[in-house]
């Protein structure tokens, strides 16, 4: 291309400016700016050179080169748009995103495009040449210097610049011509996806091949919503090869089906294609929900089908704020495969559940596990366990509820929930929350908002005035920030606990967040554009577009706008201006702060006024021109509240669960859900189902009480807030529906006669809710193989578990089976009984016994009852006999519970085992024998359900005496039935039955002896709920007394009457009775006279509390008698008296007065504790009192013998006050401290005064105290070994002279001794054992007195402790006498001698040791011996000496006497220097 463009002669002259450009690279650096190529237009020159172009507004400048050649250059467009970091199509909208803007030298540059080298692998020949293109382009680029030029150059430049311009046009065009295919184009889909259509639990591959350049950026759409695979790798993948992309929908379900569109976007434009998915069902029949269980298929992977079982489910869950919950299921999935575990996935409210701090999910292998951590109302919801395998997926669900945590201010709401962040800004976030089901005492007024920047623990709040929508904009975010969020309701109570906080939110521009979010910027297009531009120079924005109101209320308005194209290299910022309607004043809002994000919230707005609103840019070179006017806006709700949901209509579901369904708002905007409430019937207190809203029309309330009759209610909201309660739904029970009754068992037969035959069999095992109102019974003939069909028996339902089938024909087979009916309908048929032939029996003995039930189970006993045999033999029934096995045992397992025969037909079998199983059976008995079992009746669990209550009796007020039984699962149609020893009672005249709501009273008549026996009572309908009572004479007398105590009541007393002295003096009586009514009434007696209130005497009965009172001032000689309190509640009475007389009234009467004077005392200064003493643990004696009511000018004096202790005394620096203490600081207390201290208080109030007797019982019972902590301060006893014997001691922290110690042995006092000696050294206590034998062995005890008994210190010296004591005695000892006798030189010898050569020397050594050392003499470290030249003598054995006659030179050295025996030795040194005059005297010469 290059060889081309030297083809003309202005292609020339663009090659010089080239050149000029290359030659100022090397002096000066320049920036340039580069960006994504977002022209329509495909000329590259064009971009490259754009600068050049001239307009009459722009400022003029210079370029000089190296050579002194000069190029025009004009400075930047004014008013030109800020270049946007996003891509929009002519609708200004969002098609993607480009590379920002920066800035960069040459050489950055190169690098830069030169790093996308690794990219080759997918590029074309076109991106090849592309690429070389713009290297050279950029080579061609040079750096530029700006300099000021005069009018007259720029001028002349200006036509150099046009011809230039000129040039380049032509160079382009030249450039077209050579390039007919342009190098970028926009997408294009080479392969487009195709639809599809699969079985559910399959997955779904969409693919397609998609051409364009630069690289399109490819995204993935469903419904028109964009798909985020990487947020949902369980369901989607996404994945781009070689322009070839796929999309992969795993385990797909009903939901999944939809349209499908693949976007690719890139510079050049946005191409899309659509694929339809359809998911086909396995089976036909009712739509399933996305999480229902699919049938399996076989996984061809790993050639098995894996069929999955749930076990072991968590139920529906009940938790509050703050409490952690765990749900848990155990999963089998069978085959098991090796290294396969299937993907377990939990939904709440079927949207994933990812783990977080919140959230912790544990799979073990076989059980899968969900902990919710602090639990919030956020976490309520139907929470589904999904288990994923090859072949399919299961599931389970259950709700899970959390209550609110109880609240600190009762009336308060509840926290609210839900708190989200939208449309964050760089300084503008809106914060939307949900309101709470509960509003507490009162309606809530509104919500504080707060905020707290992450990484803080600051939360500051963001309204001075509630807010009542459910949504507030927040202003004032600093921008690249976080921050978090919680709301707070409001009503007159009070302000509710924080909700959960919001998830963080960046204060960012939303193009700056969505490209964070997208990852990696754009493709890069090998674009690159060079623009000169004078950093120094602004440019004014222009005016925003598209102003509008997003959101209206009472409290505020939310403006929204378009930021302007032209903007400047610079950010801009806003300001806001109003004007009402009717005026042309406009108002600037943010007048002193404009701001960053283009939303502004505006407050202050009077309600109910018009406004206008426009918006201004701003940066540092100015204002820009206002926008477009909103036009007028009212300020009001815009969102109204929505209106009350339709009538609730509440079914059964289970016994604590109601299923509730209403009609959805009709007048609703936004509706964020529903809120049911319920109330128990009788009541006005309303409770909420459910804490999280709810969006659907039908809800299963759980956790109600069984058999309560409740009502129901519905409250839509919205973020306006609560609509009106919808109207109370109809009154239901809360019950188990009723359904029909399960299939009746063990059809036989029980008598056969010629022409007929009497049927039995036992009752369904679940009633269906209802109790079983009658049996069906059907027929039909059997004839070897064949069997004919069914036939009723009769028409009317049997109420009996028998039957006599009549009209059959003899010796014919019969087959019979029987159904159940309640009201709910008829069952299905039991099991066919056996071929009975129909023949008359000729047996003897009595017939099996029918109808057996269970009543009264519990953990270990039960009641059987049972009819006697259609068939009684020959002989009437005369008794009968109870088997019982455990169910898991065999037919050998039967036992008799009882020996002798049992005439009645109920027994009571005890002894059973709490959880076991057990089976039963009746024989009868007649004169004849025993006949043949009954059907067996059971298994029967022995277990007491849960909320059983026993029959209790009952006296009531009047006397009258009841048994009680109550039941909480009575259902409609449910009765209690009463009997006597089992049998339905006939005679009315002795109980009086009363029914109330689940609870029945049976009332005796007139209690007698004709009342004994056992009572018991059933409540129909409930699956046999029972209880029985015993009534024995005992038992009646006992019942008798209680009805007799109240007929004819006392009143109880919780304290007889007692008296109390009060301040002043005064006198209380007083009592308190245990429990009357409003209703008594107290007589006050003094001497059998009634006393009224008056000056003398007050009175005072609190019923609530059930204390009576009566208050005297005073006591007088005259007040010297009884003082009774008489009690009448109704018929009840009840007296309580107090006897004051003789001494006890004068001693009473005494503290009366004495009170009285300590009351008077007590209104100046005064002691509140007299002067006292105390010692401390340092054994200080500090005189110590508590004054109060003193002031300033109250004098404090301190005396002793009656001598006052004036400031400058001595004595006056021990005194002390603080607060209201005084201390006098004895310190270390002697003799001369005893004496009288005093001290007086004065001032115009009063006096008073405290002494304290420090002498004789006084000063004893500070030296007791003093004894005290030193004994208490004494260690443990320690001990120590010398050379003289054993020494046992104990410090104490202060030692006095009067303490007595005293040492035992054995218990026994030791006598002070001269080998055993008892003392004190300063702080320590000592015991010295002179040489010690064994029989100082044993345990020694200090007894140290302390003012009473003494303290004892013990030490045990036996054992390892005196052998260990006793050996380093003797060592010590030993070591002692061999100091002692060891050899040793003690003196006689000079350290040195000096001697004149020629003369004699004679030394002598004095040594000792026992046994007598030997001796030796050393010199220079050799033995010397003695001969003519050395003289060695050692006499007496205590004098060595040695003796040198006539001494030379040779004689001098180092010398010394070496003495030794058994103990050591020791060696005394000496140095001998020998020395010559003449030599001297020559020395001295010569020097």
């Amino acid at each position: 291309m290059s060889e081309s463009i030297q083809v003309t002669q202005k292609q020339q002259l663009l090659q010089q400016h080239q050149q000029r450009h290359y030659q100022r690279q090397e002096q000066q650096k320049h920036h340039f700016e580069s960006s994504c190529y977002l022209s329509s237009k495909s000329s590259v020159s064009q971009q490259s050179f754009s600068t050049y172009k001239t307009s009459s507004r722009r400022l003029k400048t210079s370029v000089k080169t190296e050579k002194g050649q000069e190029v025009v250059k004009l400075s930047p467009l004014p008013k030109r748009a800020k270049r946007t970091y996003l891509a929009m199509d002519k609708d200004k909208e969002v098609i993607g995103y480009v590379i920002p803007v920066f800035r960069a030298s040459h050489e950055e540059v190169r690098g830069l495009m030169e790093a996308r080298e690794d990219d080759v692998t997918e590029e074309g020949i076109n991106y090849v040449a592309m690429r070389n293109l713009f290297v050279r382009e950029a080579k061609e680029a040079m750096h530029v210097r700006v300099e000021k030029k005069t009018r007259t150059v720029h001028i002349r430049e200006s036509a150099e610049r046009v011809e230039l311009s000129r040039t380049m046009d032509e160079w382009s065009e030249f450039r077209k011509k050579m390039n007919p295919d342009s190098l970028t184009h926009r997408p294009e889909f080479i392969v487009k996806p195709r639809g599809q259509t699969v079985w559910e639990g399959k997955n779904v591959k969409l693919h397609c091949t998609v051409a364009g350049w630069p690289k399109p950026r490819i995204a993935w759409y469903k419904n028109n919503v964009l798909i985020d695979a990487k947020a949902h790798t369980e369901k989607y993948t996404a994945e781009s090869n070689y322009n070839m992309h796929s999309l992969e929908i795993k385990n797909c379900d009903f939901l999944d089906t939809a349209k499908y569109h693949v976007s690719a976007l890139n510079v050049k434009g946005e191409s899309s294609s659509f694929a339809t998915v359809v998911i086909k069902r396995f089976q036909e029949g009712e739509e399933a929900g996305p999480l229902d269980p699919k049938p399996h298929g076989f996984c061809a992977e790993h050639g098995v089908t894996f069929e999955t079982t749930i076990i072991d489910k968590f139920e529906v869950a009940f938790g509050s704020e703050g409490e952690t919950m765990s749900l848990g299921c155990t999963v089998i999935v069978y085959p098991t495969v090796k290294k396969y575990q299937p993907e377990v996935v939990w939904y709440r409210n079927s949207v994933p559940l990812k783990p977080s701090k919140w959230v912790h999910t544990h799979w073990s292998g076989d059980r899968a596990t969900l902990t919710l951590v602090h639990l919030n109302k956020e976490d309520e919801g139907m929470y589904t366990l999904r288990v994923n395998t090859k072949s399919g997926f299961d599931n389970y669900s259950a709700y899970v509820f959390v209550r609110d945590a109880e609240v600190e201010v009762e009336g308060v709401p509840v926290a609210p929930l839900d708190v989200r962040c939208h449309d964050a800004n760089k300084d503008y976030v809106v914060v939307t929350w949900k309101q709470p089901a509960v509003e507490g005492s009162s309606p809530i007024l509104g919500y504080y908002i707060d905020r707290c920047e992450v990484g803080t623990h600051h939360w500051a709040q963001c309204n001075d005035t509630p807010v009542k929508y459910a949504r507030f904009p927040v202003t004032g975010l600093v921008e690249g920030r976080s921050y978090m969020f919680r709301v707070r309701a409001l009503n007159k109570a009070g302000a509710s606990r924080a909700s959960r906080v919001s998830e963080a939110v960046v204060a960012m521009d939303p193009s700056d967040r969505a490209r964070l979010r997208a990852g990696p910027s754009a493709p890069w297009t090998g674009m690159i554009k060079f623009t000169e531009e004078d950093p120094t120079v602004g440019v004014v924005p222009g005016e925003p577009s598209d102003v509008v109101v997003t959101e209206a209320t009472k409290s505020y308005v939310v403006l929204a706008w378009r930021p302007p194209m032209q903007r400047g290299h610079e950010g801009v910022m806003y300001y806001i201006e109003k004007c009402m309607s009717g005026t042309d004043t406009w108002q600037r809002v943010n007048t002193g702060m404009p701001v960053k994000s283009p939303r502004f919230a505006l407050f202050d707005l009077a309600e109910g006024n018009s406004y206008n609103f426009r918006v201004r840019c701003c940066n540092s070179a100015g204002v820009g021109e206002p926008s477009v006017a909103t036009g007028e806006i009212v300020v009001t709700d815009k969102l109204d509240l929505p209106s009350a949901p339709g009538n609730p209509v509440a079914i059964r579901n289970t016994d604590t669960s109601v299923v509730l369904a209403w009609g959805a708002s009709k007048e609703v905007k936004q509706l964020v859900g529903y809120y049911i409430e319920c109330s128990v019937v009788g009541t006005d207190v309303w409770m909420p189902c459910n804490n999280k809203p709810v969006k659907q029309t039908r809800f299963v309330c759980h956790g109600l009480t069984t058999r309560a009759n409740y009502v129901f209610n519905v409250k839509a909201v919205n973020a306006a807030g609560y609509s009106q309660s919808s109207p109370n739904s109809d009154a239901v029970v809360v019950q188990a529906a009723i359904s029909v009754p399960g299939k009746p068992s063990g059809v036989t037969l029980l008598e056969a006669v010629k022409d007929y035959m009497v049927l039995g069999w036992s009752e369904p095992a679940k009633n269906g809710g209802a109790d079983v109102r009658g049996y069906y019974v059907d027929y039909r003939t059997v004839k070897g193989d064949v069997v004919g069909k069914w036939h009723e028996m009769h028409e009317k339902a049997l109420t009996t578990t028998s039957y006599k089938a009549e009209n059959l024909k003899e010796n014919v087979l019969y087959q019979f089976q029987v159904r159940a009916m309640n009201m709910a309908g008829v069952s299905k048929a039991s099991v066919p009984s056996a071929a009975l032939e129909c023949k008359e029996w000729t047996i003897t003995v009595p017939g099996a016994p029918v109808g057996l039930h269970v009543l009264e189970l519990r953990d270990t006993s039960a009641v059987v009852l049972w009819e006697p045999p259609a068939f009684s033999g020959r002989t009437p029934v005369n008794g009968y006999y109870m088997d019982i096995k455990e169910a898991s045992a065999g037919d050998e397992g039967w036992k008799a519970v009882h020996e002798k025969v049992n005439k009645m037909k109920y027994i009571k079998i005890a002894g059973l085992e709490a959880g076991s199983s057990y089976v039963f059976r009746v024989r009868a008995q007649n004169l004849a024998g025993v006949g043949k079992s009954s059907a067996n009746l059971g298994p029967i669990l022995a277990q007491t359900r849960p909320g059983t209550k026993e029959i209790y009796v009952d006296v009531d007020d009047d006397g009258v005496i009841s048994m009680v039984f109550e039941c909480s699962e009575m259902k409609e149609g449910s009765e209690f039935v009463w009997s006597k020893n089992y049998k339905a009672m006939t005679d009315t005249s002795r109980l009086t039955i009363v029914n109330e709501k689940g609870k029945t009273r049976a009332i005796f008549n007139s209690p007698s002896l004709e009342d004994l026996g056992t009572f018991s009572c059933v409540a129909t309908n409930t699956d046999g709920i029972s209880s029985s009572y015993t009534l024995t004479e005992e038992g009646l007398m006992r019942l008798l007394d209680i009805s007799h105590e109240h007929k004819f009541p006392v009143i109880p007393f919780k304290n007889e009457m007692a008296m109390d002295l009060l301040e002043k003096g005064r006198v209380r009586f007083w009592t308190q009775v245990e429990k009357i009514s409003s209703a008594c009434q107290v007589d006050y007696v003094f001497n059998d006279v009634i006393v009224t209130q008056g000056k003398k005497y007050s009175m005072n009965f609190d019923k609530s509390t059930g204390i009576i009172e009566m208050f005297m001032d005073s006591l007088e000689v005259t007040d010297e008698g009884t003082f009774t309190f008489n009690l009448v509640d109704g018929k009840a009475k009840g007296t309580t008296s107090l006897v004051l007389i003789g001494d006890e009234f004068r001693e009473l009467q005494k503290k009366s007065e004495f009170e009285r004077a300590e009351w008077v005392r007590k209104q100046g200064p005064h002691f509140v504790e007299y002067l006292g003493f105390t010692v401390t643990s340092a054994c200080d004696v500090l005189l110590r009192c508590k004054i109060g009511n003193v002031r300033p000018e109250t004098e404090i004096t301190w005396s002793k013998d009656s001598i006052e202790i004036a400031e400058d005394d001595e004595e006056a620096q021990k005194i002390e006050r603080k607060e209201g203490e005084l201390t006098f600081n004895i310190g270390k207390i002697c003799k001369k401290d005893a004496g009288i201290y005093g001290v007086f208080l004065r001032d115009d109030r009063g006096k008073d005064k405290s002494t304290f007797n420090l002498t004789d019982a006084g000063y004893q019972a500070v030296m007791n105290e003093l004894f005290r902590v030193i004994a208490n301060s004494s260690t443990d006893i320690q001990v120590i070994s010398t050379e003289h014997g054993i020494i046992l001691y104990s410090n104490v922290t202060y030692y006095n002279e009067d303490l007595r110690v005293g040492w035992l042995q054995k218990d026994a006092k030791i006598a002070v001794s001269e080998r055993v000696k008892a003392g004190v050294t300063g702080e320590q206590l000592w015991l010295k054992i002179n040489e010690p034998t064994e029989k100082d062995k044993g345990k020694y005890c200090m007894d140290v007195f302390d003012g009473k008994d003494g303290v004892k210190r013990v030490f045990d010296l036996s054992g390892q402790a005196w052998e260990q004591a006793f050996e380093e005695f003797q060592r010590l000892k030993a070591a002692a006498i061999a100091e002692r006798n060891r050899a040793r030189v003690v003196g006689g010898l000079p350290d040195v001698v000096a001697i004149q050569e020629g003369k004699s020397l004679n030394l002598t050594g004095n040594v000792w040791g026992e046994p007598a050392p030997e001796v030796c003499w050393i010199k220079n470290d050799r033995e010397l011996v003695s001969d003519d030249r050395y003289k060695l003598k050692f006499e007496h054995g205590k004098f060595a000496s040695i003796t040198i006659a006539a001494v030379t030179t040779t004689d001098s050295g180092k010398y010394a006497l070496v003495v030794k025996n058994k103990y050591g030795k020791e060696a005394g040194e000496f140095t001998v220097s020998v020395y010559n005059p003449d030599d001297d005297e020559n020395k001295e010469k010569k020097g």
